[in-house]
């Protein structure tokens, strides 16, 4: 056997000196990279202080009408971003917000580690607590990428090491918005209750202050209603006692009539038509990543999809027609372009801070046309002969009509002649989830605000009111989902907001485009709209409509009524009603149906608007 000589074991040394290298340097780029990178921006970031914050807070942002021309600005309110020192927020506002926002954060090093880490595995998400708001309401950053991410984990183990958790808290609570324009408690607690921020406020109020953080154009009830910031409340209510901040028996309740109407109605900087137009484009730039406060610091500018000729003509049909009707009268009429969800125009009444475009109400027997669409989505035809029905059992109540389908009557017939019987005995035989289907399916949302549509109040059982039209729905969605009709099968998602300007000019974000097939492939979805349009048409022009009401309990009498139609290009619902539950008739005693008040408004408005 011969043995390696020096020179022939010289290369296999070098080769695996070369490896060890190799993979030191590797090893070195790939914890010495990132260490790097962080102690770099550690030196180079900073975060502003609160004051600096507030300062460029006073940008006024501009909404313009679609064609670019000024709708309206959020001015910043005098008065309303008083800075408010740790030691002046009332113990229970304190623990109230800590408790909801973040339950660790007098302990934690000012970040959450898995929320960090699943940002840098998906690129979206991470953690929220109080450290990392401060910051991204400091910067104006609230993008979901890597680098803010990366960002914010630097600042915030800068702000942790350097300040103590009161001023932390103290920097990001004066900073964060509560709604209706304000900036810090202090502001806040004068906008809802029309107090002093101090040591006199309740459980109660504290809860609710708190819970507004979160999104407060959607949780203010003078936008939202009653019923939503009272869940809203409930949940910082249930963190409270769940985290051993208020007794389980401490009595608490949710102070509904403590609260003010929004001061800057009170002020009347807005009228009240006006403030709808603001509070609904605020709440839905919120939902796609452009809360008030980044808008303000970064001077946006934002274009909504409404045209002034057709705001200015539905604002006039209303209050031309509700002239002279009884005061409890409220009306809303939304009009949408079909082919892309955009919002032509936008009216919620002009009576008070309720908008009533974006309140659901009882649809009644306008609700027939989705009928008709489950009907055909579930292989009837629509001129296929049908019995005609008076009194229809289902679902373990009994609903008694007056029989006016005739002998030969078919579901088209049906729908034409508001035969309500025979309509309720096809909801019978489809079963109401069938109903629900083709009402999502045309665009009826699952759930608004978090609450599901189209159900009980349990959130989940189905039962006989849908087929007459008992769940409330938004006129917003009602003209939506009846444009999914006028553009021939294809459902997009109604919207206020077209585009985000920056100072320049240049686009920041667009909506996008959200049209698809709504019942199933194109020719399907083409078919079915063809049909319901041309139930719906009632002469030989585009236009096509329905009117509908909603019985006020178990009496013949009307509590809400509606008119929709629609042409290829404009699709429109028109609500009139009240804000209770009551037995309507108009100025001349009768009873409120949809082809008075609702028909003659959208006539009016229909004309205004001209051909389009």
């Amino acid at each position: 056997m011969t043995l390696p000589t020096d020179d022939e074991d010289k290369p296999a040394r070098t080769g695996w000196r070369r490896v060890r290298r190799i993979a030191g340097w590797t090893l070195g780029v790939l914890i010495g990279g990132p260490l790097i990178a962080f102690w770099i921006a550690y030196l180079v970031l900073d975060v502003r202080s609160p004051q600096e914050v507030l300062a460029g807070l006073h940008k006024t942002v501009v909404l313009q009408y679609a064609d670019g021309s000024e709708l309206l600005k959020v001015v910043p309110a005098d008065g309303d971003r008083t800075f408010v020192p740790y030691t002046k927020v009332p113990a229970k506002l304190r623990d109230a917000i800590i408790a909801t926002e973040d339950p660790t954060f007098w302990d934690n090093q000012g970040f959450d580690p898995t929320g960090i880490g699943r940002a840098f595995l998906t690129g979206v998400g991470g953690g929220s607590g109080i450290t990392q708001q401060y910051i991204k309401k400091s910067t104006g950053d609230e993008d979901a990428t890597l680098w803010r991410k990366f960002a914010e984990l630097v600042l915030a183990t800068k702000i942790t090491q350097e300040q103590g958790k009161e001023q932390i808290f103290e920097s990001y609570v004066n900073i964060i918005s509560f709604g209706r324009g304000t900036f810090g408690p202090a502001a806040a607690m004068n906008a809802y209750f029309g107090k002093k921020l101090d040591d006199s406020i309740t459980w109660s109020e504290a809860a609710f202050l708190a819970g507004m953080i979160q999104s407060p154009s959607v949780h203010d009830p003078a936008a939202s209603g009653d019923l939503h910031a009272t869940r809203r409340w409930q949940y910082v209510r249930d963190k409270l006692v769940g985290r051993g901040y208020v007794k389980g028996d401490e009595p608490m309740a949710y102070p509904g009539p403590e609260i003010q109407p929004p001061s800057e109605t009170r002020a009347g900087r807005l009228t009240y038509d006006e403030f709808h137009v603001k509070q609904q484009v605020l709440a839905e730039l919120e939902q796609d990543g452009f809360p008030l406060g980044r808008l303000q610091q970064g001077n946006l500018t934002v274009q909504t999809t409404l045209d002034r000729g057709l705001q200015d003509a539905a604002k006039k049909a209303l209050r031309e027609r509700l002239d002279g009707e009884p005061k409890e009268f409220r009306g809303a009429l939304v009009a949408v372009d079909p082919k892309t969800g955009a919002v032509r125009a936008y009216q919620g009444g002009d009576q008070g801070v309720r908008d009533y475009a974006s309140t659901p109400h009882a649809l009644g027997t306008a609700f027939h046309p989705f009928t008709f669409t489950a009907v055909l989505r579930h292989g009837f035809g629509p001129d296929q002969p049908i019995p005609a029905f008076s009194k229809v059992e289902f679902l373990g109540e009994t609903f008694q009509y007056p029989e006016v389908c005739g002998k030969k009557c078919t579901p088209r017939r049906a729908v034409e002649t508001h035969a309500d019987g025979t309509v309720v005995a096809l909801a019978k035989k489809l079963g109401p989830e069938a109903l629900s289907d083709a009402a999502r399916q045309a665009g009826i949302p699952d759930a608004v605000d978090g609450v599901p549509t189209l159900r009980e109040k349990d959130g989940f059982l189905i039962g006989a009111g849908i087929a007459i039209g008992r769940y409330p729905v938004r006129p917003l969605d009602v003209a939506g989902a009846y444009g999914t009709f006028a553009a021939e099968g294809r459902r997009s998602t109604p919207h206020l907001v077209a585009k985000v300007r920056d100072e320049s000019g240049a686009v920041v974000w667009a909506h996008p485009d959200t049209s698809s097939p709504a019942f199933g492939d194109d020719d399907t979805s083409r078919r079915v709209a063809a049909e319901v349009t041309a139930t719906l048409r009632g002469g030989d022009g585009p236009a096509a409509g329905y009117t509908g009401e909603a019985e006020h309990g178990t009496s013949p009498d009307y509590q809400d009524a509606w008119a929709v139609g629609y042409t290829p290009q404009l699709a429109t619902a028109v609500w009139i009603g009240s804000d209770d539950e009551r037995r309507l008739k108009d100025a001349s005693g009768r009873k409120l149906t949809g082809n008075l008040v609702p028909a003659d408004v959208r006539r009016a408005f229909t004309a205004a608007a001209g051909p389009r």
